[in-house]
């Protein structure tokens, strides 16, 4: 088993989240390194793409989250290894990418109404898309996960975007929105949030 160093911020959710959860489900070991959000200046110019999550590889640098996600996944079983349903969870990864991207923009408005009036278009619009499409894949695909009818990497990054909206934590983004518009993915959140593994890791962090 390579040596692994994974590097993201030191809080719950975001993009570093998923990789965590399936090498903590996984039961491989790794080096969870936590950036405070107020040493990132420091540390930005260090990242090949002045971004994070990175995982290192015995000591080589691999960036770009749903990259460390197929990775991670095919090393803990949480990737599919046939390429059709590999490529269902690659689109419902693409999918949070694209939509999440939308969101993290908003994250340097300075002025209050402007994001306000940035997010609620946000609400209305590509998010509520996203949703409701995501939340069709999951139907298509018996609805219980996204691939193979069972927990791949793909389910954790949806469970960690549906959190992170449910959570209140993001201003003027309503902690019922996935629920008024996408309720099989509220239902989908509820089951991977009681999976004992992620019960586990969240009671230990």
């Amino acid at each position: 088993m390579p040596e692994l160093k994974l590097t993201y911020f030191d809080f719950h959710g975001g993009r570093g989240e998923a990789p965590r959860l399936a090498l903590s489900l996984g039961g491989v070991p790794f080096e969870d390194r936590r950036i405070p959000v107020s040493s990132w200046a420091d540390l930005r110019e260090e990242m090949p793409f002045h971004a994070v999550p990175i995982l290192e590889i015995d000591g080589e640098v691999i960036s770009q989250s749903n990259t460390i996600c197929r990775y991670v996944g095919k090393l803990t079983g949480l990737y599919p290894k046939d390429p059709l349903p590999a490529a269902r969870c690659d689109e419902v990864m693409d999918a949070v990418e694209d939509i999440s991207t939308q969101v993290v923009s908003t994250f340097g408005t300075q002025d209050d109404a402007e994001k306000r009036a940035v997010r609620e278009r946000l609400c209305e619009g590509p998010i509520r898309l996203y949703l409701e499409r995501i939340q069709e894949m999951l139907v298509i695909r018996g609805g219980e996960y996204f691939a193979e009818d069972r927990l791949t990497v793909a389910d954790l990054k949806v469970f960690v975007w549906v959190r992170t909206i449910r959570s209140g934590r993001l201003d003027y983004v309503p902690e019922d929105l996935a629920d008024n518009y996408a309720p099989r993915l509220v239902a989908h959140n509820d089951r991977i949030k009681a999976h004992p593994g992620i019960v586990s890791y969240y009671a230990g962090h």
